[in-house]
């Protein structure tokens, strides 16, 4: 019995001091095996317990039990210190699997707003931005849309409280005066921006969206200029074998005016669903300045001419990427937003 203590007496001593030298894992993990693995010393001790006579075997068996606990808190703590080093180093374990990193990409809407207006800029255009809160001048009356107007219940305006002469813009065609008002032509302006009108939310409307309105005022401009300037523009962001149709149409600040109709991306003019089986989709309106505007920002009507035209950033990017809902645009679903690269 007295052999059985001093053996596990002394190998609990050098365990302790060998679990305490170890300066790696790997090395601690050898110390583990050599003093508590199935073919250690003091397992071999706890085998042969059963072969003392009945009055040591207790005391020999709790013994090798409290080596076995001593060896391994000793180990645990010796581990824990290992790992708190190599943290505290900034290791990195090769072993474990890479992480896939989020990637952000481009709202769709801020993509197709570049693509906009890097055609334009290229066409000769520059942007300007303007306030998204006007006065009723601004936005309506210098746009030839006076009080009493019809057009100005089309608009659906959101009017903003201290008074009916402050509203949010229903279209980008204020920057125009503003610009109109302060630089003499020629002018070659796009202003892009976000517009609000009282709407209903539907799966094609939103009381909040963002057009892109071109304004080009010169000597002897025409409306052959505008086609030119809306077949340049179409083609370059849908296509060469887009073609275009022009079919009159009002807007109180344009004379003549005329909707703007696309073949249909789907079915090249042949008649689907997405066209309504007429073969053409509807992407904007345009039109030549009406002498009215241009007198109101002090341009003689009979000196300069110039045409004009807005297209809606949602209408492009749900017909360039075959979205059916504009709100899915809002909504912020990463799932949806994140295809659009």
């Amino acid at each position: 019995m007295k052999e059985s203590r001093d053996d596990i007496s002394d190998l609990v001593g050098r365990g302790l001091r060998d679990i305490a030298a170890a300066r790696t894992t790997e090395a601690l993990e050898e110390q583990r095996h050599a003093y508590l693995g199935r073919r250690s010393r003091l397992t071999e001790i706890k085998r042969t317990i059963g072969t003392l006579p009945p009055l040591e075997r207790a005391a020999v068996g709790q013994l090798a039990n409290k080596a076995v606990a001593d060896l391994e808190a000793a180990y645990a703590e010796r581990l824990d210190a290992l790992t708190a080093e190599r943290e505290g180093d900034g290791a990195v374990d090769v072993t474990l699997p890479g992480r896939r990193g989020f990637r952000g990409v481009r709202h769709v809407l801020t993509s197709t707003l570049d693509d906009v207006l890097e055609i334009f800029h290229g066409m000769g255009f520059t942007a300007v931005d303007g306030p998204d809160v006007e006065d009723e001048y601004h936005n309506f009356e210098a746009l030839n849309i006076p009080a009493g107007h019809p057009a100005r219940d089309m608009q659906d305006t959101f009017y903003l409280e201290g008074g009916a002469t402050r509203v949010l813009r229903t279209q980008t065609s204020s920057v125009q005066i503003r610009v109109m008002e302060s630089t003499p032509p020629p002018i070659r302006i796009a202003s892009p921006g976000r517009v609000y009108r009282n709407e209903l939310v539907t799966p094609t409307h939103f009381p909040e969206f963002h057009q892109v309105e071109v304004l080009y005022v010169d000597r002897g401009v025409s409306m052959a200029d505008l086609k030119g300037c809306l077949y340049e523009f179409v083609q370059r962001f849908f296509g060469h074998e887009r073609a275009l149709r022009f079919r009159a149409s009002y807007f109180p600040f344009t004379e003549p005016s005329a909707e703007v109709d696309m073949s249909c991306l789907l079915c090249g003019g042949s008649g689907c669903s997405l066209c309504k089986n007429t073969g053409w989709i509807e992407i904007l309106g345009s039109g030549m300045v009406h002498p009215a505007v241009l007198r109101h920002v002090g341009y003689d009507p009979d000196v300069v001419s110039g045409y004009a035209f807005g297209v809606g950033i949602e209408r492009l990017a749900m017909l360039r990427h075959g979205i059916p809902d504009v709100r899915y645009f809002y909504e912020n679903d990463v799932r949806v937003l994140s295809q659009f690269v």
